[in-house]
């Protein structure tokens, strides 16, 4: 005797239900993919700008040298001046050691990167950034204004080396580029140098110079 398979009303909900679970199944693998793939695209790019500043820093060092100018440049492309290479305490006018060595410095800064073959070809900006020590201004001054009146003094400090810069006797025939990729800015004492965990209130006053390239972030 053939017993007939009973038919199974719900066959067609079955089906739906399968149809459903793949394409769940499919459209999480598909947002896997996509996030893995924006992931190392990121990734990547951050790898390729941290080697594209890396290079760059060590060429602009490498300028420097040839033209006898003894620059600390890391590898982020960035070289500290020291505020008691440039200012007098509290002030945000060059001192006539300051002047001396951008006078010295300058030229050879700015020259070394329009006539490296590489950084004038990939150079995007130069930021002159100022910073101040966390040492407080004697008043009663909240922390906000402490704050503040650094930023102050930071700014205008950059503004003053990046001025005195553009006015010392580079090749002129690169000030229009020059002109449009420099940037000056305060920081105030939102970065401190700390040595053995304690700030360093001498290296905490500083300007830095930093290259930033095409394709770094």
């Amino acid at each position: 005797m053939r017993i007939r398979p009973q038919k199974d009303d719900s066959g067609e909900n079955n089906i739906f239900w399968v149809t459903m679970t793949d394409l769940m199944t499919a459209l999480v693998l598909v947002f896997i993919v996509l996030f893995f793939y924006t992931y190392m695209t990121s990734y990547y790019e951050k790898i390729q700008g941290q080697l594209e500043q890396k290079k760059a820093s060590e060429a602009l060092e490498q300028a420097l040298k040839a033209q006898n100018i003894d620059a600390n440049v890391d590898t982020s492309g960035v070289v500290k001046i020291s505020d008691l290479e440039l200012f007098d305490v509290n002030s945000y006018e060059l001192s006539e050691k300051g002047r001396q060595y951008l006078s010295k410095f300058s030229p050879a800064y700015l020259n070394s990167i329009f006539s490296n073959e590489y950084l004038n070809k990939n150079i995007e900006k130069i930021i002159i950034q100022g910073h101040t020590d966390s040492q407080t201004y004697k008043g009663s001054f909240s922390e906000d204004e402490q704050y503040m009146k650094n930023m102050e003094l930071s700014l205008k400090r950059a503004y003053e080396v990046a001025n005195y810069m553009t006015h010392t006797p580079y090749n002129k025939e690169n000030g229009n580029r020059l002109r449009k990729m420099i940037i000056v800015e305060g920081a105030s004492f939102s970065s401190p140098v700390l040595v053995n965990g304690k700030e360093d209130y001498a290296k905490s006053r500083r300007v830095e110079l930093k290259v930033i390239m095409k394709g770094s972030k």
